[in-house]
């Protein structure tokens, strides 16, 4: 049974957190909605829907969500050619492809946005495969799109780790018998990925390829599940 190193892409190994921050606060002030920029980060992670069923409740007007959605998408869009990734990104899903680990993208970015993302990355030689929130009935952090991502390359929760930065990361790969994994450069307190779920915690993408031989990785291979490391854990 193979592998699999699943890993989010928003936050996580591209820095573009903020950037949905501002087009989400601005996209919902457009439509009419207050709502606070750090409500809109914590929210960062969901699909689409369950962002605004987060922000904005769920007996809201719905009709509305196609247009904040849309408004959504075309300010981010204007940023797309900015996009950069994180230091160390791709040289960590390299080391793990070339280590025998399946690698796959699980992401809620959609068609132009993921193809930008991916091109900020620069490491589709390393990436097995990918899924959306569009492969699945529901986004993170339900289990569905980490168990999707699973199937697509025939690999067990229990030999697999997901990468993440946000709290519906963590829940997800928990809910899937994933070992979750938090990275800080999404901008989500350390405290807060551990109180998700998270078995280790650190700083970016530089710092886990770094700490590749005590992370969770590694218990992984063993056959250990847990945190594992220099005082990073959760």
């Amino acid at each position: 049974m193979n592998r699999a190193a699943l890993f989010d892409v928003d936050g996580t190994l591209v820095d573009s957190n903020a950037l949905h921050v501002v087009a989400w606060w601005e996209g919902l002030r457009q439509g009419g909605h207050d709502v606070p920029t750090h409500a809109v980060h914590r929210a960062i992670g969901l699909p689409g829907d369950k962002l605004l069923d987060h922000l904005l409740g769920p007996h809201r007007d719905r009709s509305e969500d196609e247009r904040l959605s849309a408004a959504h998408d075309t300010l981010y869009g204007a940023w797309f050619e900015r996009l950069r990734a994180f230091e160390g990104a791709a040289d960590l899903l390299r080391a793990l492809a070339g280590s025998g680990w399946q690698v796959v993208l699980v992401t809620s970015a959609k068609d132009r946005e993921l193809q930008a993302l991916r091109a900020a990355l620069d490491a589709d030689d390393a990436i097995a495969a990918t899924a959306t929130s569009d492969d699945v009935a529901e986004g993170k952090p339900a289990p569905d799109p980490v168990e999707h991502a699973l199937s697509l390359v025939g690999a067990a929760a229990e030999r697999s780790v997901f990468v993440g930065d946000s709290v519906w990361d963590m829940k997800a790969a928990r809910h899937a018998g994933v070992v979750p994994v938090g990275l800080l450069c999404g901008g989500i307190p350390r405290a807060d990925l551990g109180e998700a779920g998270a078995a280790a915690v650190y700083d970016d993408a530089a710092d886990l390829l770094h700490h590749l031989g005590t992370a969770p990785f590694a218990t992984v291979v063993a056959g250990a599940v847990g945190p594992a490391g220099n005082g990073d854990t959760a």
